[in-house]
């Protein structure tokens, strides 16, 4: 961490409480992030800075080692650490007045201490969207993804200074990055003014990256999508976000994924669903009728004598593909398809059909219980 950090109320930056859970400050950050992201505001130059204050800040609150030293640090420096000493010296023997010691040894070297350069720094996670056909999403697919965001500069190689010159040693800080303060009677380390913390000065900087050592560019990444896929799914592609700093490791790229519906097909966890019309003669004597599958083609499904509107069945293996087991089955729900208009030829035959079966009259159990049934007399 640094020193300055504890000047920065990094829940404040995100929009919540000192007691706000770790999903809690996860959420808020998602949510910063997307609504700040650069490539979402190309017309706000103030955009980036903030969208970095809000990754700062959820490195550090966000992580919960971070997220300890971060109170006890600001807890401590409430109560007078500041102001030439702890209350009743804070728990030290004899009081903390008068005494000089490093607060980079206090705090297990939070603030940097003097105790080396630059630290590697990781690199901020990205989040982007893909939207894939229902197909690609049950079989798995390999999708470029274009991304814009910062990379290292290849011209200097991340170092900030021109082709052909290194940067120097800062004298002021012998290249710690950290410079040494006393305030009150404590002396505690702080990002050196004459090179920023970096621990090295650039004389003649990198045209291409202007000293930064980094560069803003349109990158292609190669992503794999397993196979069933689910709407709304959000992938990590681990090491694959914005690079590190300082030698540390690149964050992670999180896919969201939108499946797009299928004309035919539903889904319902790892099954298929389709709805199959039966005309009233195969439910009525049973049929064996033709049911699509999404691999292309048909399968033949038995439907028994007897079979109920809304009534399913069960193709097994199926339906979508699992990558380690056994594949999801296809539902397939048959609804009774009423005929809108009869030839004459079937009118005839369904009206034989209704005086043949007179006596099989389906709602004489339903009115004999109704009747049975305690009666609601109406109001006078």
């Amino acid at each position: 961490m640094n020193q300055d950090w504890l000047e920065k109320d990094f829940y404040k930056t995100l929009g919540v409480t000192k007691t706000a859970t770790a999903d809690e400050i996860k959420k808020a950050y998602r949510r910063l992030a997307k609504e700040l992201h650069p490539d979402a505001n190309q017309n706000d130059p103030k955009a980036e800075d903030r969208f970095k204050a809000v990754s700062e800040a959820y490195d550090v609150i966000g992580n919960d080692a971070n997220r300890k030293e971060y109170d006890e640090a600001r807890e401590m420096f409430s109560r007078g650490g500041f102001q030439g000493g702890f209350p009743g010296g804070a728990g030290f023997p004899g009081g903390a007045q008068g005494m000089n010691f490093d607060l980079g040894d206090l705090f297990g070297g939070m603030f940097g201490g003097g105790a080396g350069a630059r630290r590697p720094q990781r690199g901020n996670d990205l989040e982007t969207r893909t939207t894939l056909s229902f197909a690609d999403a049950l079989q798995g697919v390999t999708i470029p993804l274009r991304l814009t965001g910062d990379a290292r500069c290849e011209a200097c190689r991340g170092s900030g200074a021109k082709a052909g010159t290194t940067p120097r040693q800062c004298t002021a800080c012998n290249g710690t990055g950290h410079t040494q303060r006393s305030m009150g009677g404590f002396g505690f380390s702080e990002p050196c003014r004459d090179c920023r913390g970096q621990g090295s000065i650039v004389d003649t900087p990198c045209p291409d990256c202007r000293g930064t050592g980094a560069v803003r560019n349109t990158r292609t990444v190669q992503v794999r999508i397993p196979a069933g896929v689910k709407d709304a799914a959000r992938i990590r592609l681990a090491g694959r976000g914005g690079p590190g700093s300082n030698g540390g490791p690149a964050g992670d790229l999180f896919v969201v994924v939108t499946v797009t519906p299928h004309p035919v097909f539903g889904r319902k966890d790892e099954h298929l669903t389709i709805t199959v019309p039966i005309t009233i003669a195969e439910a009525a004597l049973g049929a064996n009728i033709p049911v699509p599958v999404v691999t292309g083609g048909s399968v033949s499904l038995k439907v028994p004598a007897g079979t109920v509107h809304g009534k399913t069945f069960r193709l097994k293996g199926r339906g979508v593909p699992a990558a380690k087991g056994r594949d999801g089955d296809l539902l397939v729900t048959v609804e009774i398809a009423v005929p809108n208009k009869l030839s004459k030829q079937a009118r005839e035959a369904l009206e034989a059909y209704a005086a043949a079966s007179a006596d099989d009259y389906p709602r004489d159990e339903l009115l004999a219980r109704a009747a049975r049934a305690p009666r609601i007399e109406p109001e006078p």
